[in-house]
């Protein structure tokens, strides 16, 4: 596997592993290419819908010639403290920050010097342009926001959003290492900001909260705008899975085989003939987690691969979850109830997930009586959900 772009370098072209492009994380790599797919078709979706009259713009005003206020010069302030500090910190633990630059960047560490300057230098500059163009009286000026023009907004605060519930969920099924003591609640609690750990479902669960509230406050239109979101958030949801498998972060499927400690078999499954074996099944080396057995020979810092194959579940929601998304966009023309195809996709993501959690490794609790993991459980409530919706969206728009 591929924990970094400097694995993939030494795939393509030989180059060393462990360098300084290990600063690139394939799973976070896939995971911006993944917002940057949704928000381009959330774009072209927003603006097809605008041209049938579906969204409106939103008539504001803007004030031209302001001078800076006090929040202004705070908040850019704290830009440039975070910025600079983050960025001395880095300059001086090279090494730490190119493995793990997630435990640094979302952590409390930073250059106290370097970070009092940054916050001088920032504000200053902010202070400076805008009295430049300050106006002795400041005017008042009409101006219509297209629903299009909040794509950056939107895919800013989703992410954002998504990440924090992403880490939220994943914690949740940690809790009970609390209760058991084998972590301190500290230990436990720094772990959100650790780049170790997402719950998908987490991460659409909150973002999706977040962005009602804003879409509300932006005045836009519900429905249409999920409509306009549902294929490239299964799209993003299929590339973030094909970073998963790259990085070999535990996200994969059960054993191709079980055997007890006497060696006897408890089951074995039978590759069938047409399927690739790299779709069958995948040993996961150099995986992130440093899941398996020492790979001889091996000096790199990702040296282990596992001791039995797993099933690939990861690339096979890959392909799922772009085969539903690119299906999704081919019918977005076609159904002209608002709100429907997004509770079609919610249907259809719950739907594959369902299924996939049959064959993948994950934590079982006893949810109303049945044993079931965290994401089945919501998967079901998707798929109750996008059914339900679907029918009274339908009944409605009849």
């Amino acid at each position: 596997m591929y924990p970094d772009l400097s694995y993939i370098l030494h795939a393509l072209i030989g180059t060393a592993p462990d360098n300084a492009a290990s600063i690139v994380k394939s799973l976070g790599l896939l995971m911006v290419i993944s917002f940057l797919t949704a928000s381009f078709l959330l774009g072209l979706e927003l603006r097809r819908k605008e041209e049938e009259g579906l969204l409106k713009p939103l008539s504001t005003t803007i004030t031209v010639g302001q001078s800076v206020t006090i929040f202004q010069l705070l908040l850019n302030a704290l830009i440039g403290f975070v910025v600079f500090a983050k960025f001395g910190y880095i300059f001086e633990n090279f090494e730490a920050f190119k493995f793990n630059p997630a435990s640094i960047l979302l952590s409390l560490k930073g250059s106290w010097p370097l970070g009092i300057l940054g916050a001088f230098i920032v504000a200053g500059v902010k202070w400076w342009e805008t009295n430049r163009d300050a106006l002795p009286q400041p005017v008042e000026k009409a101006h219509l926001i297209y629903p299009h023009e909040r794509v950056g907004d939107i895919t800013i605060i989703a992410a954002i959003a998504g990440i924090a519930g992403a880490k939220i969920f994943a914690m949740a099924e940690e809790i009970d290492l609390v209760f058991s003591g084998q972590l301190s609640l500290m230990e436990y609690l720094s772990r959100f900001l650790s780049g170790d750990g997402l719950a998908v479902y987490g991460g659409f669960i909150i973002g999706f909260i977040v962005m009602y509230i804003f879409l509300k406050k932006w005045k836009m239109d519900l429905l249409p705008v999920l409509d306009a979101a549902a294929p490239g958030l299964l799209i993003a949801f299929g590339i973030g899975r094909l970073g998963c498998h790259l990085a070999g972060d535990g996200d994969w499927g059960i054993p191709i085989e079980a055997f007890t400690q006497a060696g006897e078999v408890i089951y074995s499954y039978t590759k069938p003939g047409w399927l690739p074996e790299w779709l069958w099944s995948q040993s996961y080396p150099h995986n992130v987690i440093h899941e398996g057995s020492a790979i001889a020979g091996c000096e790199w810092r990702y040296c282990t691969e596992l001791d039995i194959p797993v099933f690939p579940t990861s690339i096979y929601e890959f392909v799922m979850l772009v085969g539903l998304g690119g299906l999704l966009w081919a019918l977005r023309k076609r159904i002209v109830i608002p709100g429907i195809l997004f509770c079609l996709s919610l249907f259809l993501n719950g739907f594959e997930r369902f299924w996939i959690e049959k064959v993948r490794v994950n934590d079982r609790y006893d949810i109303l009586g049945f044993q079931s993991t965290q994401a089945e459980f919501i998967a079901v409530m998707l798929m109750v959900i996008g059914l339900l919706g679907v029918a009274f969206l339908w009944k409605r728009g009849k």
